[in-house]
């Protein structure tokens, strides 16, 4: 690590209003702190009470910054995180976010004017759709890099987005190349189309991308060598990596949305089971899945007769019953476990019972995977998570569930060989190898930690 030298700076980092990207940009804040640079980091009440608590040693330097999320009709009270938000409301939980925009330029001011000799910040850290928190510190002389928590590779497969709306579709269609038909269409509608929130998630990257010096990539050269010379020529600015930003095995810094003594039982139940047997399935906190889909999954974690942990997150106005089919616990007996309740993940997957992760790929569950190297079954669902999941598909590091080219369905008999392609086959002894190459990678400390190093002297040569 670099040692203090003359200056240290105050950083601001305001991540998205997703856990996907407050827990790295939490961990992002503390490995700054720990080379003693002041951090404020800015997000919700609600949010912010649901992270792990600061590190005792490097809490004076992490400051959480409360900003209360507006109300907006049709909202769901207390909806601050995007896993509180049903599919169909997220371009309502955007125009809310939208409305932290005068509260933070008043941060900003605040935060200048109690700086000693009201000196001013020296860096906003925004997330990659954060325009107006580019534009805020743009308008007081801040610089800001933009960050983008995905891959490298897989931002850099779009190209550079035009300004036009037109531009940015081609973008899209660029990134989707490889894609089947369904998502494809999902991806322009997600990032192409504006919606009460006003402008498009892609639109909103392109302002933020305009009004930054540099890009930072949740991501390191070591495992993409190629991508961060493309990214920084298609975009005209420095790509510098941040690292993985992988978390701690011992699986104590994931988020508080739901602990209670359900965790310690599954873990228990962890504890019952043979070394390297059982599959973990977990689909994110935002999954869109159909009942219908839900209950083919289940179907097929039957069909392939691999043990089983499933953290079921369940669609609203749903219940278990309806998607897990009857007579199901019977039939699995004590190889299947089906929980709703919150799943310390990161201590799930540092179990060494697991075998194999089925995952919706985003990159976050993909880094935490990799992590403890476990192969992956992998069922992208929107966003990056299919370019996310071709990517570890090339590396040979598992297999996708098949899909249905139009609509994205999938069936029971699709699920069961997958799994047993992964966990049983032949075949899933080389992508059991291949994960474990890259967790050399994902877990290699000193390698991140250079990362980072990288980072701050970024943020110091280019600040003038």
């Amino acid at each position: 690590m670099d040692a203090a030298d003359d200056s240290t700076m105050h950083i601001v980092i305001f991540p998205w209003l997703a856990f996907g990207h407050l827990l790295p940009c939490l961990e992002l804040a503390e490995r700054l702190a720990s080379r003693g640079h002041r951090v404020s980091f800015v997000s919700t009440p609600r949010n912010l009470s649901r992270l792990p608590p600061v590190r005792p040693a490097l809490a004076r330097l992490v400051d959480l910054v409360a900003l209360p999320l507006p109300r907006v009709d049709g909202l769901p009270d207390g909806a601050e995180s995007t896993s509180d938000v049903p599919h169909d409301k997220f371009d309502l939980h955007r125009k809310a976010f939208d409305g932290l925009a005068a509260p933070f330029a008043a941060f900003l001011d605040a935060a200048a004017a109690a700086d000693a000799g009201g000196r001013k910040l020296d860096w906003v850290v925004a997330d990659f759709i954060h325009h107006w928190v580019a534009a805020a510190a743009q308008e007081r002389n801040v610089p800001c890099a933009m960050l983008v928590p995905c891959a490298a590779g897989v931002t850099a497969s779009a190209g550079r987005p035009g300004d036009s709306h037109a531009e940015q579709r081609q973008a899209i269609g660029r990134s989707m190349s490889a894609a089947p038909a369904f998502e494809a269409k999902q991806a322009a509608e997600a990032f192409a189309t504006e919606g009460a929130s006003g402008p498009s998630i892609m639109s909103r990257f392109v302002l933020t991308l305009t009004r930054s010096r540099f890009v930072a990539i949740r991501s390191c050269h070591e495992l993409e060598p190629d991508a961060f010379p493309l990214l920084a020529r298609l975009y005209g600015k420095p790509a510098v990596p941040l690292g993985l930003l992988a978390p701690e095995p011992d699986g104590t810094r994931g988020c508080a949305i739901g602990k209670g003594t359900e965790d310690d039982a599954t873990l228990r139940w962890l504890d019952a089971q043979p070394g390297k047997s059982v599959v973990y399935v977990a689909l994110g906190t935002e999954a869109p899945l159909r009942v219908e889909l839900l209950r083919e999954l289940a179907h097929g974690l039957e069909l392939a007769g691999a043990r089983f942990l499933w953290a079921l997150r369940l669609p609203a106005g749903a219940d278990e019953g309806s998607i897990v089919p009857g007579g199901f616990a019977e039939r699995t007996g004590e190889r299947g476990l089906v929980t709703t309740r919150w799943v310390p993940q990161v201590s799930v997957l540092a179990h060494g019972a697991v075998c194999a992760f089925l995952t919706h790929c985003g990159w976050g569950s993909i880094v935490e995977g990799l992590r403890f190297g476990h192969p992956l079954i992998m069922l992208p669902l929107f966003g990056d998570q299919g370019p996310n999941a071709r990517l570890m598909e090339a590396r040979q590091v598992g297999v996708p569930v098949p899909r249905d080219e139009k609509d994205g369905s999938f069936d029971r008999d699709g699920v069961a060989a997958a799994v047993r392609a992964v966990v049983a086959a032949e075949e899933g002894r080389v992508f059991a190898a291949n994960a474990r190459k890259l967790q050399e990678i994902v877990s290699d400390r000193a390698c991140h930690e250079r990362c980072i190093d990288g980072f701050i002297r970024h943020l110091r040569s280019c600040r003038g």
